[in-house]
């Protein structure tokens, strides 16, 4: 990405942090490149990247600034459920420049078979970006055989609750909702297993919790990335020598993660799935990334000096988005 963009994304932090949600500026640069559609097809708008494609991007975009690249990350992995829905339907909602899918993966909802559809009720949080979703996706307890069902609602179906008060990753607006009584039509519902791929993009075939972690992973990345660099261009205590150590054994895993990652894409696309041997190799690789990413910030923190403890710094924010991000489940390596 030029040096440009990023000072100009890098720019925009601190105000959508004020403001509790990405600004407008920014979230026309990323209708603009189409970074919520990373997984959407090239004939519903999206720009089709692969996985590795995608997520190196990904961990670009969250060492400019955390909330950016959570946001893009788990609007643009909300997004790649086109794959699994309603063709007829998602051809409308595609077709939108500004589609944005976002939700929770909680099943803390319930739906009842109802007229050719499903009644539903529930609440669920951290919904990233709930301001600019234009959809809402939710899992659901089936009443009729408890198992688990996903729906999508549009926006004006939901109310949003907002109650997103975390220390870090202010501007992802990670608010609640919730719908009361709802009737959702069956071509709302989807399904993210192999079976009910509808795509024949083979980025719809990779297994969604390797999918996921990887995703998410790389945020982690980006952000310790970012705030050792910052750490080091401060001086002080930090000596060149501190910097570069904690830069080498985050690099020493990112290069393990990449590995791995490329050897699952490169044997689901030659061999239409990746084996359970390669999957645990990036499940592990991961969470390898993750521990190390933050490991090394937590060396350097101590020795930055006051201005780590100021919020309104920027290597605080750095600090609070990644020590945030660490509390999602798939992330508590």
């Amino acid at each position: 990405m030029p040096l440009a963009d990023i000072d100009r994304l890098r720019g925009l932090s601190a105000e959508a942090e004020k403001l509790g949600r990405l600004t407008a500026e920014q979230l026309e640069i990323i209708y603009d490149r189409r970074w919520f559609k990373l997984f959407v097809p090239a004939d519903l708008g999206g720009l089709g990247l692969t996985l590795p494609e995608a997520v190196r991007l990904e961990e670009e975009l969250a060492g400019i600034d955390g909330s950016l690249g959570w946001t893009v990350t788990l609007c643009a992995g909300a997004n790649w459920f086109v794959g699994f829905m309603d063709q007829s339907i998602a051809e409308a909602i595609f077709s939108d420049a500004v589609v944005c899918l976002g939700g929770s993966g909680q099943a803390s909802g319930r739906a009842v078979i109802d007229n050719g559809g499903y009644r539903v009720s529930g609440k669920w949080r951290y919904a990233t970006g709930t301001p600019h979703l234009t959809h809402f996706t939710a899992n659901c307890i089936l009443q009729e055989s408890g198992e688990i069902q996903s729906f999508f609602f549009p926006k004006d179906a939901v109310r949003v609750i907002e109650d997103w008060n975390a220390f870090g990753l202010k501007a992802t607006a990670s608010h609640a909702f919730e719908v009361e009584d709802l009737w959702v039509d069956k071509t709302h519902v989807f399904s993210i297993v192999p079976d009910a791929v509808r795509l024949d993009d083979p980025v719809y075939r990779y297994p969604f919790l390797q999918f996921a972690e990887a995703t998410l992973a790389v945020n982690t990345l980006g952000m310790a990335q970012h705030f050792v660099a910052c750490a080091g261009a401060m001086g002080a205590a930090v000596t060149p020598e501190m910097a570069a150590a904690a830069s080498a054994e985050i690099g020493k895993n990112k290069v393990l993660f990449y590995e791995a990652l490329e050897a699952s894409w490169d044997e689901l696309v030659n061999k239409d799935l990746p084996s359970p041997e390669t999957l645990e190799a990036v499940s592990d690789h991961s969470r390898n990334l993750v521990r190390s990413s933050r490991e090394q910030a937590v060396k350097l923190y101590p020795h930055v000096g006051l201005v780590a403890a100021d919020c309104s710094s920027e290597i605080n924010r750095i600090w609070r988005d990644l020590f945030t991000a660490s509390q999602h489940s798939l992330l508590r390596a």
